[in-house]
C-alpha cells in the first residue's frame, strides 16, 4: 500500500510532463497517454519490489518510450516513428540506462496545452482534456466537476483525442495571429489547472501546491510569448497574488483557515511583489478583461496589512464589473460575499437567494455555504446549520467537508439553551 501511494504521488507530479514529452515524439496525444498509463502499470508492478527509483519521472519516461517502440513496431504505416522514437534503445538494457534528459521538457507541457486547446475541439472538450492531461485528474473527478456521468465524460475525452488525431493537429506552440487567436483558451486552461491546485475538488488535501506552481510557470511562459497581451500578464498577477496565501490557508493539522482568519505574516511577500508588478504591466498595456479585474480584486487583499483594512467597497465594485463582463452566476455569488462585507449580510442575502433558483448552481456546494454564513451572521442559526450540512454533503473534498460540518456544529451549539 505504501508503494502504491508513492506511485500515485509520483504520477500526480510527473504525468503532465510525461504525456507532454511523449506527445512531442509520437505526435498523438491519445497514444502518448496510453504509453504513460502503461509505464504507470509497470511502476505499480516493479516499484513495490525494487523501490522507487532516484529519478522516478525519468524512469517512467524510459519505460513509456520502450513501450512506444513495441507499439509502433506493430503498426507498419508508422515505421518512420520507430526510428524517431527508439533508434538508440536496446531491449536488453535497464530502462534507467536509456534516460535522456530532454532539453525540450521545459516547454513540452505548454505545447500539450496548445494542442489540447485547439479550436478543432469544443470549449467543454478543451477544458476536460486539459484537466485530464495537464492537471492529472481522473475521469471521475472531471465528471464530478462538470456534474455529468463518468461514462459521458470518458466518451467526451475519447472523442476529443480522436478529433485531434483525425485533424493531425501539430504538437507545437503557434506564432503570430494564430497565437493570439488561441491564447484565450490556453489562458483559461492554465487558470483551471491553478484553481484545481488552489482548492482541490476531491481528496484529503485542501490544496495541491504543485499544480499551482506548474500553472504559474506556464502562465509566465505565456506572458513572455505575448508581452503585449494584457490578459496574459493579468493572469500571472492573479495566480501569484492568490498563491501568496497558500501557506496561510491551512493550519498545522491541515484544516482550513479562512481569508479573514489567516496570519498575513505567512503570506509570501515575494509572490505579492511579483504579482503586483505583473498587474502594473497589464494595466499599462491596457485592454484587459476578466483576469485583469480578478487580479485587481486579489491586489486589494494583498495590499491590506490586516483583514480590517480590506477595501470591500472597491472589491464589491470590481465584482460588479466582472459580473457585467462574464454574466457568471459564480462571480455573482462572489460579489454577494463582498457586498456582505461592505454593506452587511442583510444586503447580500437577497442576491444569494436569487441565485438559488438557477439550474447552473444546482449542486454547487459554495452556494449553501455562503448562504449559511450569511444566515449565521443574521442570527438565524438553525437555518444556517441546515445550509452548512447541505454544503458538506455536496463537496468531495474531505478537508472542506470537515470544515463545513464544524461550522454546522458551531451554529447548532449557539441554538442550545
Amino acid at each position: 500500500m505504501k508503494a502504491a501511494a508513492q506511485v500515485e504521488a509520483v504520477w500526480r507530479i510527473e504525468s503532465a510532463r510525461l504525456i507532454a514529452g511523449l506527445a512531442r515524439v509520437v505526435r498523438d496525444v491519445g497514444l502518448a497517454e496510453d504509453l504513460a498509463q502503461d509505464a504507470l502499470v509497470a511502476a505499480l508492478v516493479q516499484w513495490p519490489e525494487s523501490g522507487v527509483p532516484e529519478n522516478p519521472g525519468a524512469w517512467l519516461m524510459a519505460v513509456a518510450r520502450r513501450r512506444g517502440v513495441d507499439t509502433i513496431r506493430r503498426a507498419v504505416t508508422l515505421e518512420r516513428k520507430v526510428e524517431l522514437l527508439g533508434r538508440e534503445l536496446s531491449e536488453a538494457e535497464d530502462p534507467m540506462d536509456e534516460i535522456e534528459f530532454d532539453t525540450h521538457v521545459t516547454d513540452d507541457v505548454l505545447r500539450l496545452m496548445f494542442t489540447a486547446c485547439h479550436p478543432v475541439l469544443a470549449v467543454e472538450a478543451r477544458v476536460a482534456l486539459t484537466l485530464k492531461l495537464v492537471a492529472g485528474l481522473s475521469t471521475e473527478e472531471i465528471a464530478r466537476a462538470f456534474l455529468v456521468q463518468t461514462t459521458a465524460m470518458a466518451a467526451r475525452i475519447t472523442r476529443a483525442k480522436k478529433a485531434l488525431a483525425d485533424a493531425q493537429v501539430p504538437f507545437e506552440v503557434p506564432v503570430g495571429d494564430e497565437l493570439a487567436t488561441r491564447l484565450g483558451s490556453v489562458l483559461e486552461a492554465v487558470y483551471l489547472v491553478f484553481n484545481e491546485g488552489y482548492t482541490a475538488t476531491t481528496g484529503e488535501r485542501w490544496a495541491r501546491a504543485e499544480l499551482c506552481e506548474e500553472a504559474m510557470r506556464l502562465g509566465r511562459m505565456l506572458a513572455a510569448l505575448a508581452p503585449e497581451e494584457a490578459e496574459a500578464s493579468a493572469l500571472v498577477a492573479l495566480m501569484e497574488l492568490q498563491a501568496s496565501r497558500l501557506r496561510a490557508r491551512t493550519g498545522p493539522d491541515g484544516g482550513i483557515v479562512t481569508l479573514l482568519d489567516q496570519n498575513r505574516a505567512r503570506w509570501d511577500r515575494l509572490l505579492i511583489t511579483h504579482g503586483l508588478a505583473a498587474l502594473q504591466h497589464a494595466e499599462r498595456v491596457g485592454g484587459g478583461g476578466s483576469y485583469l479585474l480578478q487580479a485587481q480584486i486579489a491586489a486589494c487583499h494583498a495590499r491590506a496589512g490586516r483583514a480590517a483594512d480590506t477595501d470591500w467597497v472597491r472589491i464589491a465594485d470590481l465584482y460588479g464589473s466582472l459580473v457585467e463582463l462574464t454574466r457568471s452566476p459564480i462571480v455573482e455569488l462572489n460579489r454577494a460575499v463582498a457586498v456582505s462585507m461592505a454593506d452587511g449580510p442583510a444586503a447580500a442575502l437577497p442576491i444569494v437567494d436569487a441565485l438559488a433558483a438557477l439550474p447552473a448552481l444546482r449542486g454547487y456546494h459554495l452556494l449553501p455555504s455562503v448562504r449559511g454564513d450569511l444566515l449565521a451572521k443574521l442570527g438565524r442559526h438553525d437555518e444556517a446549520r441546515v445550509e452548512f450540512e447541505r454544503a458538506a454533503g455536496m463537496t468531495a473534498n474531505e478537508r472542506e467537508r470537515a470544515y463545513l460540518l464544524a461550522r454546522a456544529a458551531e451554529v447548532a451549539a449557539i441554538q442550545r439553551p
